[in-house]
């Protein structure tokens, strides 16, 4: 189990020195993550690696007892989340979570970063719009032989009119992690179109690092 005392608690910003991990960010984008899942070491290797794979239980392994760890992933994540926003975003944010691969018909459709947003501030009125969806299913992209461009994924995405309006100060675009930023790149220009005056950031639970090599490796 990851403790909250050992999960990061503050974002930190993707800059100069990280951006060329997720080859899609442009020097203006505006995103920041809490924790470092390395790639490839499995979920043993650091708290962020164990919480990502509980946190990204398929919905197929719901009746399994393991299951109970994926509730405790999402609420270590909201607990983050809320240590590392303040009352000023909650007021201010519209907060769209990226939309999973399965529809919402699949029975596979998986809403965890709904549920993460949701469990942040509850009781209190926060500004979540499931703005941008996917109707249609597709294989998962660590399913798959090779990863989505912007402009795939965005051929993928509908937008939910009914959540348009009102106009938000700052959308606040959510991902469980972030590789190369399709994703975000992607739901970044689709909100641009929406409301092409309002500033979109990207607040992201973990960014993916390359793998990391121990010492031993160089050995002989």
């Amino acid at each position: 189990m990851t403790s909250a005392s050992i999960f990061p608690r503050r974002l930190t910003k993707i800059d100069d020195l990280t951006r060329s991990d997720h080859s899609y960010l442009a020097t203006a984008d505006a995103c920041y993550f809490l924790g470092e899942y390395t790639a490839r070491k499995g979920y043993a290797f650091s708290p962020t690696n164990h919480l990502i794979f509980n946190l990204k239980k398929g919905m197929e392994r719901r009746d399994r007892p393991e299951w109970r760890y994926k509730g405790v992933a999402i609420q270590t994540v909201a607990d983050a989340l809320r240590s590392a926003l303040n009352d000023k975003a909650r007021q201010n944010f519209a907060f769209v979570p990226v939309p999973p691969s399965k529809a919402k018909a699949d029975p596979l459709y998986d809403d965890r970063l709904a549920q993460v947003l949701r469990a942040i501030w509850p009781g209190q009125e926060t500004d979540i719009r499931e703005l941008v969806v996917q109707p249609t299913s597709t294989p998962a992209v660590h399913d798959r032989d090779d990863r989505p461009t912007p402009g795939e994924l965005e051929a993928l995405y509908v937008v939910d009119q009914s959540l348009v309006q009102p106009k938000p100060k700052v959308f606040a675009v959510v991902d469980d992690m972030i590789t190369t930023g399709a994703h975000y790149v992607a739901i970044r220009n689709i909100l641009r179109r929406v409301h092409p005056d309002i500033p979109i950031m990207g607040i992201f639970i973990a960014r993916r690092v390359p793998e990391a090599v121990d010492v031993e490796d160089f050995e002989t």
